[in-house]
Order: structure tokens, then C-alpha cells, then sequence
């Protein structure tokens, strides 16, 4: 019997990570690219909330963002791959916006559930990771079972 809306079993779980993948990767990707195509008029306004340099804590960001958020979006080292933007919502949430309202550091915190959501979830079948390892995922299901 499949799954209906009514259902409170999941539809399709590979087509969810799918979608929770892009959506969430594209828009690191985004902010990313923001922060690297403005590099020059962001850094000086960047500060250093964990005592590593102003210039290497703003890099960290822009890789976390821009090249995690790709791997995430194709779905290649998922896992590994969320775990820099984990960092870098963490810092932003508990850190840069420690003293604000809620309301402002609402997107870091809501990222930061994603972050884990994606983390526990992993990549599904329609990523890079579920082509590369698909030979590997085969033997360990067939010996679940």
C-alpha cells in the first residue's frame, strides 16, 4: 500500500532531500556569491567574532556559503558539506547577533535546523552522492535486511 496525503508516512523521502537540497544549497550558493562579488566593500564592514582576523573569518564565510552551499546543492559530500554553514549560522546566530531580537536572528536559527535536518536526512538517492554510492547503498540495504 503506498503512502497518500493522509498518510502519516512519508511520500518520498529522496524527492524531499532533493528539493530541501537545492533549495537550501541554492541559496547559500546566492549569499555566497554576494558576499564574494562584493568582496572589496564587505570585508572592511566584516568583523572578527572568533578572534581568527577579520579578512580569514570573512573567507571562511564566503567558502561555507558559496562552495558548501554548491556541494549541498549537487548533492557531493553532503554531510561534510554542511557542517561549515552549521558553523557559520552558529556564529552568526550565537555571536554577530547575540544581543539582537529574535526576529533578526531568525534566519541563522532557522538555517541552523536545516543544517541539521540535511545532516540526519543526507543526500537521497538524486545526488551525487547517491550516484557514487549507489553500488556501496545496494550491499547495505540488502544486508539490513
Amino acid at each position: 500500500m503506498k503512502p497518500s496525503i493522509f498518510s502519516p508516512y512519508p511520500l518520498n523521502t529522496d524527492l524531499a532531500a532533493l528539493l530541501l537540497r537545492l533549495a537550501f544549497g541554492g541559496l547559500f550558493v546566492y549569499h555566497g556569491y554576494s558576499k564574494f562579488a562584493a568582496y572589496d566593500q564587505i570585508l572592511p564592514m566584516f568583523g572578527d567574532l572568533i578572534g581568527i582576523g577579520s579578512k580569514l573569518s570573512f573567507n571562511l564565510v564566503i567558502f561555507a556559503e558559496l562552495g558548501c552551499g554548491f556541494l549541498v546543492l549537487i548533492g557531493l559530500l553532503t554531510r561534510l558539506a554542511v557542517i561549515p554553514i552549521f558553523i557559520a549560522m552558529a556564529v552568526a546566530f550565537f555571536m554577530a547577533h547575540a544581543k539582537d531580537t529574535f526576529q533578526v536572528k531568525e534566519l541563522p536559527f532557522l538555517f541552523l535546523l536545516l543544517c541539521l535536518s540535511i545532516f540526519v536526512l543526507g543526500p537521497g538517492k538524486y545526488s551525487l552522492d547517491g550516484l557514487l554510492f549507489r553500488s556501496k547503498a545496494k550491499g547495505h540495504h540488502k544486508a539490513a535486511l
